[in-house]
């Protein structure tokens, strides 16, 4: 349960970012989030009129405001055909419809949760967020930046031919993952992300490593290094040495995945 003093639905990201300047204030995504926690809010900061509820293909990158819903993104085509359905894999099972509905992109990424299952597919993607005044960041350095009062305003993720997957377990469907894996690879270079470890996701720096086709005792090897290097701790939802076993097993099946993707086109 939180509690709202104020409310202010802005009509500029000028006037959004200088009231943001408060601690007491927040920005308001989906406020999906805010419900898991007891809190006083100051004034809430409410961005729904300001056009940062659509997403568009260039060229070279997709777009995506901040206000989008998870929903809008795990339905839209053009994502999914591009990115081979890692977008609503890394969806389709966050709590229901009507919370995905509501909850937004923009609130997920800046809260940079542990659980968050978009964290870890765009991680894989070359994503960049913009900044209303930090301009534009890799995901990959903004998601180990301190917070502060800045306003995330897009997502762009480029559209450079990647194969992709996206695989996450859950003790039940639409509950909290208990962990999230997505990987990539763009002309024989790898890229992959463990996420709900259950710490925020994290980029496994041995995947740089990895030949254009890896075997199973590359991908194994790679697992194995993910669990030494990143941290795995237990909740109620997994102990971390089970985290550590199923790396090896969503790791396979997405590499598999990528892999046979390649096959198919060649």
């Amino acid at each position: 349960m939180y509690t709202i003093r104020t409310y202010k639905r802005v009509e500029s990201l000028e006037e959004a970012y200088e009231l943001n300047q408060k601690k007491t204030t927040t920005i308001l995504g989906g406020g999906m989030w805010l419900r898991l926690g007891s809190r006083q809010i100051g004034a809430a900061v409410d961005l729904s009129g300001l056009g940062l509820n659509t997403i568009e293909e260039t060229d070279d990158a997709f777009i995506i405001g901040c206000m989008t819903p998870l929903r809008d993104m795990e339905i839209h085509q053009g994502l999914n055909q591009y990115f081979q359905d890692l977008i609503r894999d890394s969806l389709k099972d966050i709590v229901g419809v009507q919370f995905r509905n509501t909850a937004t992109i923009g609130g997920s990424i800046y809260g940079r949760f542990g659980f968050s299952d978009p964290l870890t597919a765009l991680l894989a993607l070359d994503t960049t967020v913009e900044m209303y005044k930090g301009g534009m960041i890799p995901l990959e350095e903004f998601v180990n930046m301190p917070y502060d009062r800045d306003i995330l305003v897009r997502i762009h993720i480029r559209k450079d031919g990647r194969r992709c997957a996206y695989q996450s377990f859950r003790n039940t469907r639409t509950d909290f993952p208990v962990l999230t894996t997505a990987v990539s690879c763009k002309e024989g270079q790898w890229r992959a992300v463990i996420g709900a470890r259950p710490k925020k996701a994290a980029l496994v720096e041995g995947a740089k490593k990895l030949p254009a086709k890896p075997e199973k005792q590359d991908v194994d090897a790679l697992a194995k290094e993910a669990c030494e290097t990143l941290k795995y701790e237990d909740n109620m939802r997994a102990s971390g040495e089970y985290r550590k076993i199923l790396t090896g097993v969503l790791l396979n099946r997405a590499v598999e995945t990528v892999c046979g993707g390649m096959d198919h086109e060649d």
